[in-house]
């Protein structure tokens, strides 16, 4: 991407100093329909610039201007020496639009020594990327490590899991607390810690990633659209022998919600895109063949039933989203189908 960047820069209006590849540190910002919060996000990283960091600015599809509009407002704040916009399209989704960078700095002469994924619905708290790369020098067998996530409160956020199991999916299902205490290995989400932690996975809403893993494992994977993309990455660096790192001294504030309304859809338990049991069915497959997609669609409706066994009962009623009994099954029969096939079910 040296030339990429190079021209991106270049044709931003009023720019002072041409955008470098850096060498310790890229920070990769994909953004989609999320122009305003992207110039948020990069306003916080100002003051975490410093000689071998740099910053790309993905626009994944938007249209209307809006790479334009990312290249004026960097030329306008100083801020072309460190920050540069590659513009793709059409919208690629989470792992497309960061492969469409990372597979160009896989081409660099003399890459990054690490690149860190970034949501555009972030804030850098101050030091954090300093945290994030010292962890990285303490630790050279951590491949995987993440901030601790955090609303802007200051109230923590869930981002550390054990991996996707068909048991799993009868906990979630279930909602009941008899069922998640018997159940309680399988239970997906991990309690926040003040220490450091090494989970399965943990979310790429930032994350960063040695250079070594990217040449090693690969980019992401493109079939994921979005969502399943960091624990399927977080999986595939260890089996080939990283280890997943959540460093909580490092903080980011994380606008969940902000800039993809699925989370706030599941919240609401409304139904959710198709594209989340795409990726989802892609996982299970991927990871544990048909019979453990089968399995997790199994022990999903089992959950289920018995959720809405305490509904009858005069309980609360079941955590599924609506339809979701029907769209667990998407792409059940061809799991492996690019993103643009998710729709088909």
């Amino acid at each position: 991407m040296n030339g990429a960047a190079d021209r991106t820069e270049a044709e931003s209006t009023g720019a002072q100093t041409a955008w470098k590849p850096p060498s310790r540190l890229l920070v990769l910002i994909v953004c989609y329909r999320a122009v305003d919060l992207t110039i948020d996000c990069l306003a916080s990283l100002e003051p975490e610039i410093e000689p071998g960091i740099g910053v790309v600015v993905c626009e994944n599809g938007t249209g209307e201007g809006a790479a334009e509009t990312l290249r004026a407002e960097i030329a306008r704040r100083g801020w072309g020496a460190w920050a540069s916009v590659r513009e793709i399209s059409p919208n690629r989704g989470f792992s497309g639009g960061n492969n469409a960078v990372l597979e160009d700095v896989l081409t660099w002469h003399e890459p990054p020594e690490h690149v860190l994924l970034l949501n555009a619905d972030t804030i850098v708290r101050p030091g954090a990327l300093r945290v994030l790369l010292e962890s990285a020098g303490a630790h050279p067998e951590a491949g995987v490590i993440s901030p601790r996530l955090e609303w802007p409160d200051g109230t923590p956020q869930v981002s550390c899991f054990r991996d996707f199991r068909p048991l799993c999916e009868l906990e979630k299902a279930a909602g009941i607390g008899p069922v998640s205490r018997v159940l309680r290995r399988w239970v997906t989400a991990l309690p926040v810690r003040d220490e450091p932690t090494t989970p399965d996975w943990t979310s790429f809403a930032c994350a960063l990633i040695r250079f070594s893993v990217l040449r090693e494992v690969g980019v992401l994977d493109s079939g994921f659209f979005l969502y399943f993309d960091d624990p399927d990455y977080c999986l595939r660096a260890r089996k080939a022998g990283w280890v997943v790192r959540n460093e909580p001294a490092a903080r980011v504030v994380h606008l969940r919600g902000r800039s993809n309304p699925a989370k706030e859809l599941a919240r609401q338990k409304k139904r959710r895109p198709w594209y989340h049991y795409a990726s989802r069915a892609r996982y299970y497959a991927k990871h544990r063949g048909r019979l453990g997609l089968l399995a997790a669609n199994v022990c999903w409706t089992v959950g289920h039933m018995l959720a809405l066994l305490r509904r009858a009962l005069g309980g609360k009623p079941p955590p599924a989203c609506e339809r979701e009994a029907r769209d667990i099954w998407t792409n059940f029969w061809n799991p492996m189908a690019p993103p643009d096939r998710g729709q088909d079910g």
